[in-house]
């Protein structure tokens, strides 16, 4: 009798574990045919949420076939209490984080979804706002997982956060700097200085915003450096938006010799106006051309105008494109370019001509 409860046994213990084994073939038949059927045919939906959903469980559903496995073999392994309340709620509390694991994947894809609802619904949604928002869904969704599977093992949630709420001075006292730039965020998020993907000055940094996070904001510079700017100090700075420019600026002067004739002068003048005026690529609202004045070594033409471009690279052809026609105008009107000269005049005097007499 015996012999036959401990083969008994043997054989529980056997289809235990053959259940287990057959559970992990399950999850490698999962992983090499169901999951890329559901995701070929979900590439072909006109949305991408679909796809973008089954990427995010797909790790945590693989491995829902293994607590599953566990959980249906241990039932028919002996000398193992069936119904222990700490295996269920470990089991349980594994099945929630699994949950929270897909959707927290999930959350990093939500600005797409965001970009998506933008469109498709013209919220007008900020750019700035929409990185901001996933962040803080992937912050609630880890707090509501701490709560629940805290919840399973019978952990008072209620007194952990009047707990929290007695040394909230304290806290708030050893993270201040963490709060300002909370509060920092919020503030850039709110006025809406500037936006992702746009070229920004301040007194610290220039460059183009990548991210910004509760801390900070990512700012990429034209050397491609990646700086950190803490979102309370930014706050408090004059930021530039380059971005935001509708048209950008050009003022110079240019400077001629003292020997060009006043005709020959305002022929340029007239000429380079008008080539600014007939120039596509400048905005025609303001154009200033004009005899400004005598400076010490060269008549001074000043010139103010604007490009309808605010593409730096775009910019400095058109500007190179203006320079080069102002040239030939310069040379087809045979006027030429000052620069800096000093002229020394010597006087003789009677003195120095008596002694020259002497010396003859």
């Amino acid at each position: 009798m015996e012999f036959l409860e401990v083969e008994n046994k043997w054989i529980q213990l056997g289809i235990a574990l053959l259940i287990f084994f057959l559970f992990l073939i399950m999850r490698k038949i999962f992983a090499k045919y169901i999951f890329n059927l559901f995701l070929k045919i979900s590439r072909k939906s006109s949305t991408e949420f679909f796809t973008h959903l089954f990427l995010a469980f797909e790790r945590p559903v693989r491995m829902l076939f293994v607590i599953l496995g566990l959980y249906i073999s241990v039932l028919y392994v002996p000398f193992w209490n069936h119904h222990n309340d700490i295996f269920l709620q470990i089991v349980r509390s594994a099945i929630i984080f699994l949950a929270s694991w897909g959707l927290y994947n999930l959350s990093s894809s939500s600005s797409l979804f965001f970009h998506s609802v933008n469109e498709k619904y013209n919220l007008k949604i900020d750019q700035l706002l929409i990185p901001f928002l996933s962040k803080t869904i992937r912050f609630l969704i880890i707090a509501m997982t701490f709560s629940v599977i805290a919840g399973e093992f019978n952990y008072d949630v209620n007194g952990f956060i009047t707990g929290l709420g007695l040394g909230g001075l304290a806290f708030a006292l050893a993270a201040k700097e963490t709060i300002e730039n909370f509060f920092g965020g919020i503030v850039i998020i709110t006025e809406k200085p500037f936006s992702i993907g746009e070229w920004i000055k301040t007194p610290s940094v220039e460059g183009v915003v990548e991210d910004i996070t509760f801390r900070s904001t990512k700012i990429r510079t034209f050397a491609q450096a990646l700086v950190t700017v803490p979102n309370a100090r930014l706050a408090n700075e004059n930021i530039t938006n380059w971005s935001k420019m509708g048209k950008r600026q050009i003022t110079f002067h240019l400077g001629v010799t003292y020997d060009t004739p006043s005709e020959r002068l305002e022929t340029c003048i007239n000429r380079i106006e008008k080539m600014l005026r007939d120039h596509d690529d400048i905005h025609p609202e303001t154009i200033f051309v004009s005899f400004d004045e005598f400076n010490h070594s060269s008549l001074d033409i000043f010139l103010y105008f604007f490009t309808n471009t605010t593409t730096w690279g775009d910019f400095l052809n058109v500007k190179q494109d203006v320079n080069f026609k102002i040239m030939r105008i310069l040379e087809e009107e045979q006027v030429s370019f000052a620069f800096p000269t000093q002229t020394l005049h010597l006087e003789k005097t009677s003195s120095n001509k008596e002694e020259e007499k002497v010396y003859n």
